[in-house]
C-alpha cells in the first residue's frame, strides 16, 4: 500500500496518524508510507522520532486579530494546491488521510480531484475548521465523539471509530507500579496532574496552592504535579516558598516521561482536555477532572470535557473558575467517596474505542477496493 498521511499543528493531530501508519506497516511492511505537514511544526520531530519521512505543504490559518496578516495565508493557500497536485501525481499514492489541522486540506482536494480514495480523522467534539473544509471531497469521515455526525453536512460519509492511540497498551495498576515509581506503600491515595508538555500557568498555580494548602494535613494522599517545561523554574520557586517543595508525599516533576506508569497509580487525575487526553484515560478508566484550555480554536477543550461531565464520566473545571478551593472540592468528592469514584471511572469507560487502528486499516482496504485501486 502507498498512502499519504496529512498532518500537523498539534500532538492530538499528529500521533493519531502515527498510529495509522504503524498499524499500516504491521500489516504490510513493504508499504510506502509519507507524511505531509508543515516545515515549522512538531509534527517533523514526532514523525521522524515515529521512523517515517515527511514532506511540506506550508498552510496557515486565518488571522483574526491581523487581517493583513491574511495576505500571508491566501498566498500559501493558493500554492498549496498546485504542490499538492504535484505530490499527487509524483507520489502516486493508494490512499490519502488527514488527522487535522490545516495541512490536511490541500493532499486530501487534490486526491479527491485524482479520483484517489481518502479520508478524514475527526477527534473532537466540534468539527474542526479543516474537517468542515474537505468533508465534501472524501469518501469517509472518522469520528471519536458522539453527536459529532450531527454537525456536519455529509453525515451520510460519517464512521464512529474512536481516536487511534500509539499504544494501547495499559500497565495495570498494582503495588509493583506504585514502589517503581518510588510512591510509598503509606500512600491511600495518588493524585496525578499536568498541563500538557510546556505545562499552563494557571494550572500550576492553583494546584501549587491547593498542594500547599491541603497536602500537610493529608499525609495518606500523594500528590505527584508536572508542570511542563516552561513553567518549571518559576513552580519550583513558587513550591519552594509555599513549603511544598519538602513534603514527603509531594513531587514536582517537569515532565513526565513515563506517563502510562503514572496513570495506572493514579487514583485520580487533573488535566486538560485534549481529545487524545480524554481517550487515554477513558482507556485507563480514570476519574477525572479536566480543565479545559480556553485557547484552542472553537473553545473544542471545553466541548469534549462538557460531553463527559455530561454523561457523568469526568469533573469539568472551567479555568476562569480555577482556585485552590474548587480543586479542593473535587477531590474531597473523589477522595471521600467510593461510589464517586467509581461512577466516574464506569461512566469514562464508555468513551473508551479499542483497536482504533486495526478498524481504520481495514476501512481504508475497503475503500480502495471499492474505488477500484
Amino acid at each position: 500500500m502507498k498512502i499519504i498521511l496529512a498532518c500537523g499543528g498539534t500532538g492530538g493531530h499528529i500521533y493519531p496518524a502515527v498510529a495509522i501508519a504503524n498499524t499500516v506497516r504491521a500489516h504490510e511492511p513493504d508499504s510506502e508510507i509519507l507524511f505531509v505537514g508543515s516545515t515549522r511544526g512538531i509534527e517533523n520531530q514526532i514523525v521522524a522520532k515515529a521512523g517515517y519521512d515527511i514532506t511540506h505543504i506550508d498552510m496557515y490559518g486565518l488571522n483574526r486579530k491581523n487581517p493583513l496578516a491574511n495576505i500571508k495565508t491566501a498566498y500559501y493557500f493558493l500554492a498549496s494546491g498546485g504542490k499538492a497536485k504535484k505530490l499527487i501525481k509524483d507520489f502516486a499514492p493508494d490512499f490519502v488521510i488527514g488527522t487535522g489541522g490545516y495541512q490536511c486540506y490541500p493532499p486530501l482536494a487534490a486526491a479527491a480531484k485524482a479520483g484517489i480514495p481518502c479520508a478524514v480523522h475527526e477527534s473532537n467534539s466540534i468539527p474542526g475548521k479543516a474537517v468542515r473544509m474537505v468533508e465534501k471531497h472524501v469518501d469517509r469521515v472518522y469520528t471519536n465523539f458522539p453527536g459529532v455526525k450531527e454537525k456536519l453536512s455529509c453525515p451520510e460519509k460519517v464512521m464512529r471509530v474512536g481516536n487511534p492511540l500509539v499504544s494501547e497498551n495499559i500497565v495495570k495498576a498494582d503495588a509493583g507500579v506504585r514502589a517503581s515509581l518510588g510512591i510509598p506503600e503509606s500512600a491511600k491515595f495518588v493524585l496525578l496532574s499536568f498541563g500538557g508538555s510546556r505545562g499552563a500557568a494557571p494550572i500550576n498555580e492553583n494546584m501549587l496552592d491547593f498542594i500547599a494548602e491541603y497536602a500537610p494535613a493529608h499525609p495518606e494522599m500523594y500528590f505527584a504535579h508536572a508542570t511542563g517545561s516552561a513553567g518549571y523554574a518559576e513552580s519550583l520557586e513558587k513550591a519552594e516558598k509555599l513549603g511544598v517543595s519538602t513534603l514527603p508525599n509531594v513531587r514536582i516533576m517537569e515532565y513526565i516521561y513515563d506517563m502510562p506508569l503514572w496513570e495506572a497509580a493514579a487514583d485520580m487525575v487533573i488535566c486538560r482536555a485534549g481529545a487524545m487526553t480524554i481517550s487515554e484515560m477513558a482507556l485507563g478508566k480514570k476519574a477525572c477532572v479536566f480543565i479545559p484550555s480556553p485557547y484552542v480554536a472553537e473553545n473544542h477543550q471545553y466541548m469534549n470535557a462538557k460531553v463527559l461531565a455530561d454523561a457523568g464520566a469526568a469533573m469539568l473545571i472551567e479555568e476562569k473558575e480555577l482556585s485552590a478551593s474548587t480543586l479542593r472540592a473535587c477531590v474531597e468528592e473523589v477522595a471521600a467517596s467510593r461510589r464517586k469514584a467509581q461512577e466516574l471511572r464506569e461512566n469514562i469507560e464508555k468513551f473508551a474505542f479499542r483497536g482504533v487502528s486495526e478498524i481504520i486499516y481495514e476501512d481504508i482496504k475497503k475503500l480502495i477496493y471499492k474505488n477500484g485501486k
